[in-house]
C-alpha cells in the first residue's frame, strides 16, 4: 500500500471521487449507516490516501489542532485490504505525521467502539463510555502527548 497525504486543495478530481467512493462503499454500503458523510469538514482537513494496485484501498483525514487537540477521522481499510497491517500502517502514518506538524500535541478520534483495542495497540486511552451514532457504537479515545508505550506488533504465537 502506498501511502500519500494531500491538502484537500491539491486531492484532484479523480482522488476525491475515490476518496468519496470508498467512504460511501465502507460506512454507508458495508456498515449499513445512512449518513451525511460529506459533511463540509473535508477542506479543513489533511487526507491520508492508501492505493493499492487497484486503487484506493484506506484512508483518514487529520485535522489541524483545535482546543488543544488533533482531531481524526474517517480512518477506514476497505474488505479486501484488511488482515495484512493496512490498519496498522495508516494509524502509524498517521502518528507520524502529527509529531512531525504538531509536535506535543494529543490526539483524539471517535471510533467504533469493536476498534478499542486495535487504537490501544496505538496509545489511545478510552475517554468515555460507548455511546451511540448513527446506530453504531463507539467510543471516544484520546492519545495523549506521553502517550503509553504502543504494544509490540507481533503476529507469531507463542
Amino acid at each position: 500500500m502506498r501511502l500519500e497525504w494531500y491538502p484537500f486543495e491539491h486531492l484532484g478530481v479523480d482522488a476525491l471521487y475515490a476518496l468519496l467512493r470508498l467512504r460511501a462503499q465502507v460506512f454507508v454500503v458495508e456498515q449499513e449507516c445512512a449518513y451525511a458523510d460529506v459533511d463540509g469538514l473535508d477542506p479543513q482537513a489533511h487526507h491520508l490516501l492508501g492505493w493499492g494496485e487497484d486503487g484506493l484501498v484506506a484512508c483518514a483525514r487529520v485535522f489541524p489542532p483545535q482546543q488543544g487537540r488533533i482531531r481524526v477521522g474517517r480512518i477506514l481499510v476497505e474488505a479486501s485490504a484488511r488482515g495484512d497491517g493496512a490498519g496498522h500502517r495508516l494509524v502509524e502514518e498517521i502518528l507520524r505525521f502529527c509529531r512531525c506538524h504538531w509536535p506535543g500535541v494529543p490526539l483524539a478520534l471517535a471510533a467504533q467502539a469493536h476498534l478499542e483495542r486495535f487504537y490501544g495497540q496505538h496509545g489511545f486511552i478510552a475517554e468515555s463510555e460507548p455511546y451511540d451514532e448513527d446506530g453504531i457504537l463507539h467510543i471516544d479515545m484520546l492519545r495523549p502527548v506521553q502517550a503509553p508505550a504502543p504494544l509490540q506488533l507481533d503476529d507469531r504465537v507463542s
